[in-house]
């Protein structure tokens, strides 16, 4: 599940990909704080595309966060709290750099090495459709929506302190 959350990010970032090689957005994400609206889509063999899940993303340099089907998937950029609330669950992990999927600061770093697998269906300043292809039978679709830049605001929304959360949490520490 967090390959999907963290797919989601990379897509934003490698949104606007067909401008030779720039990607506008990124150059307008830097140094703000982001948030945006997605649905993530996937499609098998040609199939048509059905919807997997949505959910909101806010993200400011290197740190996010993202919500959707009940997870909550914390990051500071060293640190990854994936919060199931509805299983009174915690895991905290170590961030990985050579982890792309849960990594969307390592894709920005190396976003060019993707562009053959990136398709812009649609973009603006708000809104973006984007299909990447994944595999030779596999390819994802993400609509984002109601992209609203902002001024950085720190990153004492990027971290979760695990002592706060009820007794009852079942938390792995997996640094």
């Amino acid at each position: 599940m967090k390959k999907v959350f963290c797919i989601v990010a990379l897509a934003f970032f490698c949104c606007c990909a067909f401008a030779q090689g720039r990607i506008p957005l990124l150059d307008k994400v830097q140094g703000q704080r982001v948030r945006f609206h997605y649905t993530y889509s996937l499609s098998q063999k040609g199939a048509p595309f059905r919807d997997i899940t949505d959910g909101e993303v806010t993200l400011e340099d290197n740190a996010y966060v993202m919500e959707g089907l009940g997870l909550k998937v914390i990051s500071n950029g060293s640190t990854r709290w994936s919060l199931d609330q509805a299983a009174r669950e915690l895991v905290i992990e170590q961030v990985v750099k050579e982890d792309l999927f849960t990594n969307p600061a390592l894709f920005i770093a190396s976003y060019q090495d993707h562009l053959d697998s990136i398709k812009v269906n649609q973009a603006d300043e708000d809104s973006l459709d984007v299909t990447l292809t994944l595999d030779e039978n596999t390819q994802a679709r993400f609509k984002l929506t109601g992209i609203v830049y902002g001024p950085p605001q720190g990153k004492s929304d990027f971290s979760l302190d695990e002592k706060s959360l009820p007794s009852d949490y079942v938390i792995t520490d997996l640094r």
